[in-house]
């Protein structure tokens, strides 16, 4: 996607720090994230689990709760820093302009209440609509994502749908009320992959119809390699490298980018290992000093043990944070 200069992002995160809080500390989940999202665009926030993606995701929406803490940076939103408004203000932008997606439907619509209810209290909780309207254009919602017989549905709780229909009536919540942007959680990583290829190219559909700006938060470099525009990955609580997608994925400048690509499966003869990175993320309260990533690069010196790697970019917009970067003309 072309940035049009002229044109203000739709998001700006600035610095943004969050922490979590145990009897020994405070603890960097989210440790100086910056990003810019635009007006239409799909951003993929990839990394390994612990790397600090729906925390980060969370922070930006103002949903961190006890004992996490949001503790710095700014997140401007059409202008406004989230982090300045009253919670009754960030509410209010919650499920109208701003929208999430998470993984896990279940854990948020009501087993109590039927599709249609909760639906129509998404809509009428932000326009003053009769419940005849509201109920149309939750109807149309449905329609939009895919499910069949929608005036059926949307009678019906939630435990009466599979896995894929309850993704999609989250979906269908989320777009209620044309929001400018969307944050997704992973949200398809629970379905199979034949609804998971379904649900992505409703999502892209409907992302190309609407406008609406995404950040899709995910693992799997397979999703964003078809759907993200851009793509930003995430280590540690950092963004180690961000760029367009095409870009990052064929020429990666992180070694960590590059040992993402390397355990994808697909890539090795029949029977033969995966190459996996060695070790494991490290946890909050262990974060090495300098690069977070050196104990688990082979191209660590004594300056990544030492010290934290500079941003460095280049003309393509590629930007990363490493001492030793792989060589422009690598190929992924």
């Amino acid at each position: 996607m072309t940035e049009n200069q002229s044109v203000p992002p739709v998001l700006q995160v600035r610095n943004l720090q969050t922490v979590f809080h145990d009897l020994d500390g405070a603890w960097p989940a989210v440790n100086g994230l910056n990003l810019t999202l635009n007006a239409g665009e799909v951003l993929g926030l990839v990394g390994e689990s612990g790397s600090g993606k729906s925390v980060a995701g969370f922070s930006i929406l103002g949903l961190i709760d006890p004992p996490g803490e949001i503790t710095g940076g700014e997140v401007i939103f059409k202008g406004h820093n989230l982090l300045a408004l009253s919670p009754e203000e960030q509410r209010r932008l919650r499920g109208a302009a701003l929208a999430m997606i998470f993984q896990d439907p279940l854990t948020t619509l009501n087993p109590v209440l039927t599709i249609g209810e909760q639906m129509i209290e998404t809509i009428q909780e932000h326009a003053s609509i009769d419940t005849t309207e509201a109920r149309r254009q939750c109807i149309e919602g449905l329609r939009k994502v895919g499910i069949t017989s929608p005036e059926t549905r949307i009678l019906q709780y939630p435990h009466e749908l599979s896995g894929g229909m309850r993704q999609r009536v989250a979906i269908a919540i989320a777009l209620l009320n044309n929001p400018d942007l969307i944050i997704a959680d992973e949200p398809t990583t629970a379905l199979d992959v034949t609804i998971q290829g379904q649900i992505i190219a409703e999502m892209q559909a409907l992302q190309r119809e609407t406008g609406t700006a995404m950040i899709w938060i995910t693992h799997d470099l397979g999703v964003v390699a078809e759907l993200a525009d851009r793509i930003a990955v995430m280590y540690a609580g950092e963004i180690v490298e961000i760029g367009m997608t095409d870009d990052v994925l064929d020429r990666p400048r992180h070694p960590y980018t590059l040992g993402l690509l390397n355990s994808v499966p697909g890539d090795t003869a029949r029977g033969e290992k995966l190459r996996q990175i060695d070790g494991t993320a490290p946890p909050l309260a262990a974060r090495p000093a300098g690069c977070a990533f050196h104990p688990r690069c082979g191209r660590a010196s004594d300056l990544c043990r030492s010290t934290q790697p500079p941003e460095t970019s280049n003309a393509l917009g590629q930007v990363w944070r490493c001492h030793h970067p792989l060589a422009p003309e690598y190929t992924a």
